[in-house]
């Protein structure tokens, strides 16, 4: 019963919300319905508490939600703490109950849940004709083992595992923490690597009898969630289908929460959850560091979609007073909005828009280009974007001082002085018309800034996919909060995953990200397969990737704790035919195609393609827009571009028409004449396959007709059901 003056603590598992998506839905409204009646009161007699009788765990309770249905309660003998586990049938809820321990671990202060029969972890082997062959963790002491989570009543279980196939077929029985650490175990990873990634060597002594403390240990954070109040309860029902928003892996959660005197930076593969990570640090920032009224938090992307997603699920973490303290907007529509209040003069134009003001006033400056000199159209627009404009050149003087670092046309000085006669009368004529260019628009904000003064509210800005920001984004991100700060910069990127702009040095933008705390690495995926990482990997395999700070980083640094079947590749002999394959791909889905599929294709003129081929098939679509959050809701298979699905995930991935004719582009690689740019060109027709691939969960198809993309590594993916 309560202690007088003790409030109960309620909390609820991962399981018991698994469990309670599964009940029929008359049962699911009910189970709802005790969850909000036991979060206020635990100790009513009304719920009939019951032991159970053979349960290997004496804390383990029933209590009624109907006549048929039983919820499984952890009732510790010490304290005020409630934890419900589990729902199900009568029958079925006590036989769980029955096998389940849960237990403070003593040596990491961790919840954790598990099975007491062996029989749950491991099949039976087969027979061995060397019965001395090693187990896999026959290296390790018990000792060892046990100070990385493992409970003792676990460690016959794991001194039986022979190979890590049997571990991975073991991953869903074994506390998320346990099958982790055994897992970078098994991949070679030191004793003390993985203390460090799982933070699993507290410095305090672990009273294994106080469930309350163990409760707020990051480690259970992963698996059990505190119900503070009514409103953290309805965040949660909402959620029972996004976990993310509830349960944060520890390396997450201590990202989210970290102190730092200045810019945070953060990498991680795709799927390693960087985006999930900013917008709990956003939600965290406006909840528990940030108290003065105006304090503002600004959370920029590149995208104007992406801006528009993350919007979307910042509101599903965010209460309505925290995300009052948060702007979303992509970077380009902040210059926008921000120059418009200055009473900025100018209009804004882009390379590509529809009005084509940008194109025609180039190539009148072309005409001023000298005749003797033997460079093609290509060379003096890569040059103006490449040297020029990345460097804010503005006289002669500062172009013959410019580096062309990555330019692959040499030049002489005199030469230079020629072709600025092209540039010159190119800024001319957008002075006499009044544009900017958009490098231009985000100079011009940084200097209003600088001239200006710190006249922003913002106390910290997180800035997602940090990798497709240019170096004058940056400079202007820095000036937005001029004078570094504490948790002032969150920035979030993989170079992996640039498709828009060339590499950017931090610190030649003012931005240190060297100290402590201030630079992270997420290692795990969890959106896709092993296999399907590796299949994307090889896409940018001996290709060098930066780190976003002028350093390297590598793919080999990222791991996929699931496993599946590899990628499957339809070599068509026609279009007609690889849409017979990508519909029988379709119809392996028990239900309707929906949200939970995408088909992706490299431009929009082969979305509208495949869009109008499977729609007169009867397949129903759903283009998703590039403006707009995707709206689950609506039926039909979603149809996107390889640019519009990035920063999304799909259980089932299609990616249609991945032939040599589509990726690489042939329309950007004839554009120029210079073997640099073609191989930046490459280099981000890779990513973006990178990008594409690893939207998948589950499965990924990839189907082509005639030459397939040199990209596509046929020969890496097993045998399909649906190869021809």
């Amino acid at each position: 019963m309560t202690q007088l003056g003790t409030q109960p603590k309620v909390a609820l598992s991962d399981d018991f919300l698994t469990a309670m998506m599964n009940l029929p839905s008359s049962q699911r409204k009910k189970a709802q319905l005790f969850m909000r009646n036991f979060r206020t009161n635990p100790t009513s007699s009304g719920f009939n508490y019951e032991k159970i009788a053979n349960a290997h765990d004496p804390n383990m309770r029933s209590v009624r939600i109907d006549q048929t249905y039983r919820a499984i309660i952890l009732k510790p003998e010490q304290g005020n703490v409630y934890v419900m586990l589990w729902v199900d049938h009568h029958d079925a809820a006590y036989q769980w109950a029955e096998r389940k321990r849960c237990v403070v671990h003593p040596d990491t202060g961790s919840l954790q849940i598990f099975s007491v029969d062996v029989q749950e972890y491991v099949e039976p082997s087969e027979v061995y004709e060397d019965e001395e062959q090693p187990k896999l963790f026959d290296a390790w002491r018990d000792r060892e083992l046990c100070r990385l989570g493992i409970p003792d009543e676990l460690l016959p279980v794991v001194r039986q595992f022979n190979t890590q196939a049997e571990l991975e077929k073991a991953a869903k029985q074994l506390p998320a923490d346990v099958y982790e650490a055994l897992f970078w175990l098994s991949e070679g990873d030191s004793l003390e690597d993985i203390h460090q990634a799982l933070a699993t060597d507290p410095k305090d002594a672990i009273d294994t009898t106080d469930f309350s403390a163990a409760l707020n240990n990051p480690q259970s954070q992963r698996k059990f969630v505190i119900v503070e109040d009514d409103h953290a309860l309805e965040q949660i029902l909402d959620a029972s289908l996004e976990k993310w928003r509830i349960f944060l892996h520890p390396m997450q959660r201590k990202i989210v929460e970290v102190e730092a005197k200045g810019p945070v930076r953060v990498l991680g593969g795709a799927g390693t959850g960087k985006t999930v990570v900013a917008m709990h640090r956003a939600a965290f920032l406006a909840k528990k560091v940030f108290f003065k009224e105006h304090d503002r938090i600004l959370f920029t992307t590149f995208t104007r979609n992406l801006a528009a997603d993350i919007e979307a699920n910042l509101r599903k973490i965010c209460d309505i007073d925290d995300m009052k303290r948060i702007e979303v907007v992509n970077i380009d529509q902040w210059v926008q909005n921000f120059l418009k209040r200055q009473g900025y003069p100018h209009q804004i134009k882009y390379f590509g828009s529809n009005d084509k003001t940008l194109e025609k006033l180039w190539q009148n400056a072309l005409n001023m280009h000298t005749s003797g000199l033997d460079f093609p159209e290509s060379f003096y627009r890569e040059e103006w974007e490449l040297v020029i404009q990345e460097q804010g050149c503005l006289t002669l003087r500062d172009y013959l001082t410019a580096r062309r670092v990555g330019r692959g046309t040499p030049i002489q000085r005199a030469d230079r002085k020629q072709i600025w006669n092209v540039f010159e009368e190119y800024r001319d004529s957008l002075n006499e018309n009044g544009i900017r260019e958009r490098t231009d628009a985000i100079r011009d904000a940084c200097q209003i800034l600088k001239t200006k003064g710190n006249i922003l509210p913002y106390r910290a800005i997180l800035i997602d996919e940090a990798q497709d920001m240019g170096q004058e984004t940056f400079e202007l991100i820095r000036q937005m909060i001029p004078t570094e700060t504490r948790n002032d910069l969150f920035i979030v990127g993989d170079g992996h995953q640039r498709i828009y702009r060339r590499p950017v040095v931090m610190k030649h933008c003012g931005i240190n990200i060297i100290g402590r705390n201030r630079s992270h690495r997420l290692r795990i995926n969890y959106r896709t397969t092993d296999e399907i990482r590796k299949f994307a990997v090889r896409t940018l395999e001996g290709i060098s990737i930066d780190n976003l700070d002028g350093g390297d980083d590598r793919t080999d640094q990222y791991k996929s704790l699931m496993h599946g079947r590899p990628p499957t590749i339809a070599d068509c002999k026609s279009f007609e035919d690889e849409l017979d394959a990508i519909i029988e791909f379709l119809h392996q889905e028990a239900n309707t195609p929906g949200a939970s599929t995408c088909l992706v294709a490299r431009t929009q003129k082969l979305v509208d393609q495949y869009e109008q081929a499977l729609t007169a098939r009867g397949i129903a679509t759903h283009p998703i827009s590039r403006d707009q959050h995707d709206d689950l809701r609506k039926p039909g298979l979603r149809l996107a571009t390889m640019h519009r699905v990035k920063g999304l995930e799909f259980n089932r991935v299609i990616i249609a028409g991945l032939s040599a004719e589509a990726l690489p582009s042939r329309y950007l690689l004839t554009q120029t004449e210079d073997e640099a740019v073609r191989e930046d060109i490459e280099l981000r027709e890779r990513a973006l396959l990178y990008v594409a691939i690893t939207r998948a969960k589950t499965d990924a198809f990839i189907s082509y007709y005639g030459e397939p993309s040199p990209y596509l590594d046929i020969s890496s993916t097993l045998p399909g059901p649906l190869e021809h």
